[in-house]
């Protein structure tokens, strides 16, 4: 049964905003009580935050389809829809968020630290927000925008200031459990460490934490084994520390090869050279084990390493190495940048932003690309005649028909607002007038050229009215 996972992919789909209320009080002795649709309520977010008490991703390696609350539409007499509850999903200190090409969107370090995976849909206005001096009452509401769905990639990346690279069974589990107080699986067979372990450790006025990467062997960059699951738990850390065995039983197989073997696998990784590297002599309390550290040690000092004899049964030698370790990672701490406040950047739009672009594709087709022309298309009930035409008049003050014109676009031409999968597309009529002089009943625009059957039945009953009305004005029988 798995019991550590570092690497999921999660489905968060944030909730949708609610949709806005088309409504008019009624009350007796009250004829004209005006517009009281309510706004719809905003939809839930999905936030990923640092917990210090999640070790692993688990969680969302058996579910990891995550959704949040949608908000409430709005009601009438100015009630407005409940907010959708956001959803906060805890993951572990050392998260990187990728999207599904590789590009790091966040990287979560630190207790607290957010990211919002999802962002949650507007809610949608109702005709009391959208009441003005020339539309006193409109008979439509804005819809609540879609939330956002998105498919993210997690890695887990230890947060860790030493970590121990060697072969399996060279003994770096059973330094840990010595060094620290962390209590690792030990065992005298290949793999038994099949997750990181961390441990802190204390010396003098210096705390650190330390790790055990498991799985190395040859190839492990490639894929074999367990290693290239593990090498990125090794990518925060500030000191590498070669764990070597020098009582191996195995004939085919020495501590200086061992070494050029998972130095090749670091270097293939790739982007561990700058990292300062430590070479423990391990298993120093066999006799031959002894006599081997004391042959290769010279050889290992002349090609640069600092090189520690240690023996975590007999537990010698690490006082010297842990001190050493803490001298690293406080030099190391040192030499960081001063982390700064987080400033607050506003950037004005530029006078000559528009706020969307009007591109003609290969086939004529005119697309209009921009957060608020796709913004309104997604919250316009296209059933109501009067809330195309309230887009129609949005777009048109936007500019929208300016920059369509100045593109070449003539009476009848396709235009797409939107992205490619997901557009509304129309045959252009153009108009600049908009205003008052342009609206007829509630939910109707005369602009269009098609309206609802129920709107014509209306004004065939108005016109046969008005026609009785007339003819009996003008009959007179004296």
């Amino acid at each position: 049964m798995t019991t550590f996972v570092d690497r999921v992919e999660l489905h968060a789909a944030a909730g949708n905003g609610g949709h806005g209320c088309a409504s008019v009080h009624r009350e007796k002795f009250k004829p004209l009580g005006g517009p009281d649709g309510g706004n719809g309520g905003r939809g839930g977010d999905v936030v990923l935050v640092v917990d210090q008490s999640v070790t692993t991703l688990l969680d969302y390696h058996h579910s990891p389809h995550r959704r949040a609350t949608n908000g409430q539409p709005g009601a009438g007499d100015n009630r407005s829809g409940k907010d959708g509850q956001d959803l906060v999903l805890p993951v572990p200190d050392g998260t990187v968020v990728l999207d599904k090409q590789g590009n790091v969107l966040a990287d979560l370090v630190g207790q607290g630290t957010t990211f919002i995976a999802g962002q949650g849909g507007r809610g949608g206005l109702g005709n009391a927000a959208l009441a003005s001096a020339r539309r006193k009452a409109p008979g439509f509401a804005l819809l609540g925008e879609p939330g956002e769905a998105r498919d993210v990639v997690m890695e887990l990346k230890t947060v860790a200031d030493v970590a121990l690279v060697g072969y399996p069974s060279a003994g770096k589990s059973s330094l840990i459990s010595v060094l620290s107080a962390a209590k690792p699986k030990i065992a005298d067979y290949p793999f038994t460490t099949l997750v990181p372990n961390l441990g802190v450790v204390t010396a003098g006025s210096t705390v650190y934490t330390i790790a055990d990467v498991p799985g190395l062997i040859p190839g492990a960059s490639q894929g074999r084994g367990l290693g290239l699951e593990f090498l990125r738990h090794v990518e925060r850390c500030s000191v590498l520390v070669h764990v070597l065995d020098t009582a191996t039983l195995e004939s085919d197989r020495d501590p200086v090869s061992d070494l050029d073997v998972i130095e090749e696998e670091l270097r293939q990784y790739g982007g561990l050279d700058d990292r300062p590297r430590i070479v423990v002599l391990n298993k120093i309390d066999i006799p031959d084990g002894q006599d081997l550290a004391d042959m290769i040690r010279p050889d290992l000092e002349a090609r640069g390493y600092q090189v520690f004899e240690a023996s975590a049964v007999a537990r010698t030698g690490l006082k010297e190495l842990s001190f050493a370790l803490a001298d690293i990672v406080a030099k190391a701490r040192a030499a960081k940048p001063v982390e700064e406040a987080t400033r607050i950047v506003i950037r004005p739009k530029a006078v000559d932003d528009a706020g969307f672009t009007v591109v003609q594709e290969e086939d004529g087709l005119f697309r209009v690309r921009g957060e608020k022309p796709e913004r309104w298309v997604r919250q316009t009930d296209f059933s109501n005649d009067e809330a195309v035409g309230y887009l129609a008049d949005r777009l048109n003050r936007l500019g929208v028909e300016e920059q369509l014109m100045k593109a070449g676009a003539r009476t009848g031409d396709g235009v797409a607002i939107g992205p490619e999968d997901n557009a509304v597309v129309f045959d252009w009529e153009p108009t600049m007038m908009a205003g008052a002089e342009m609206l007829g009943r509630r939910g109707e625009d005369h602009r269009l050229e098609a309206p609802r059957p129920a709107a014509q039945r209306r004004r065939d009953r108005d016109a046969e009215r008005d026609d009785a009305q007339r003819e009996y004005d003008e009959f007179d029988p004296f």
